[in-house]
């Protein structure tokens, strides 16, 4: 492709982006500089149609990018668009606060995602092969009553309000607490040796009947799955943008994002490093074939484990929504390392 109609075609799909509707020669020839006449830019157009890259929607309308068309602007023509400092330091700041779970890290990210693209955000929470302990607290709250608080090693956690014997005080808290995370902590539950557990029960002998209920409850939560859950972010939002006020459109979509397996199923499968940008039938489900799907993965500690994405219409503003997907990316990571 010449430069000319390289220029022509990116000037095109710059205005339908901002617009969203079919785009005229003349408003090219003036709105963009291009040193030529409308009557040059028409038979660039055509050109361009010929190739695949533009359509007309209707007879007499101007033109919009084909798929085809958007694919060559993603691969050839795109310039990453530069994020204001303010931006920047609002993402930091937001990611920066005292968020300390994994989990609340992750759906703060979804909600900012969404907000800052305008689309929805996807983003599949850590996968980990085993559950491990990470600290564990016993707190005295009422006569007769403790509250038992689990932390795994991905920062869920667990509560649970447990009745206790008269006889044991705050001290004794403590030293359950203590105790426990000596001898428990960082191991998950298939690691757990009958000799850890016969010298747990040996020194908390006279405490036996809670420690009976605390065991069952670290081990119900270090056996519960907490792998690669879901979060969206702004679920309603590509639902404002023009081209799904069809219904038949909408519908489709809808029924995608209503079942977590659907969108779990999509992120696995772009499970990929770097950023991948899928545009209408490029996406294997038929719900998104009116979509554009961009995502790329976080890491902890060099480790790929969660995958984000950015869902929006093929008419997306592709340039703005990697630069901010991308350097949240970074944020959360840094948020994980923090937590």
């Amino acid at each position: 492709m010449d430069g000319r109609k390289r220029k022509v075609l990116h000037a095109i799909i710059l205005d339908y982006i901002a617009t969203a509707d079919p785009v005229g020669s003349r408003t090219i020839a003036k709105k963009y500089n291009l040193g030529v006449s409308p009557a040059t830019v028409r038979n660039e157009m055509a050109d361009l149609e010929e190739m695949g890259l533009l359509e007309q929607p209707y007879t007499s309308a101007g033109r919009i990018p084909s798929q085809l068309g958007y694919r060559y602007y993603v691969d050839s023509l795109m310039i990453r668009e530069a994020l204001p400092p303010e931006i920047k330091e609002m993402i930091r700041g937001a990611l920066r606060s005292r968020v300390k779970e994994t989990e609340s890290l992750i759906q703060l990210s979804s909600k900012l995602l969404s907000q800052l693209t305008n689309y929805t955000a996807l983003i599949m929470a850590p996968s980990y092969a085993k559950n491990t302990l990470r600290h564990i607290q016993l707190l005295a709250v009422e006569e007769n009553k403790a509250v038992i608080i689990v932390v795994l090693d991905n920062g869920h956690v667990e509560h649970c309000t447990v009745e206790v014997p008269d006889y044991l005080n705050p001290e004794d808290f403590t030293a359950i607490s203590h105790i426990l995370n000596e001898r428990l902590q960082g191991l998950a539950l298939e690691q757990w040796k009958p000799s850890v557990l016969k010298s747990i029960y040996s020194e908390l002998k006279y405490k036996k009947k809670v420690l009976n209920n605390i065991i069952e409850i670290i081990e119900n939560s270090l056996a519960v799955d907490h792998d690669n859950k879901v979060f969206l972010g702004g679920t309603l939002n590509i639902f404002n943008q023009p081209e799904f006020k069809d219904i038949n459109k909408v519908k489709g979509l809808l029924s995608l994002l209503e079942e977590a397996e659907n969108i779990k199923d999509i992120l696995q499968g772009e499970n990929t490093e770097g950023t991948i940008v899928k545009i209408g039938t490029e996406n294997a489900l038929e719900g998104m074939k009116d979509c554009s799907l961009i995502t790329t993965t976080y890491e902890l500690e060099g480790e790929t484990i969660g995958t984000i994405g950015i869902l929006g219409p093929t008419r997306m503003e592709y340039s703005k929504a990697i630069s901010i997907m991308e350097f949240l990316t970074k944020a959360l990571t840094e948020g994980l390392r923090n937590i």
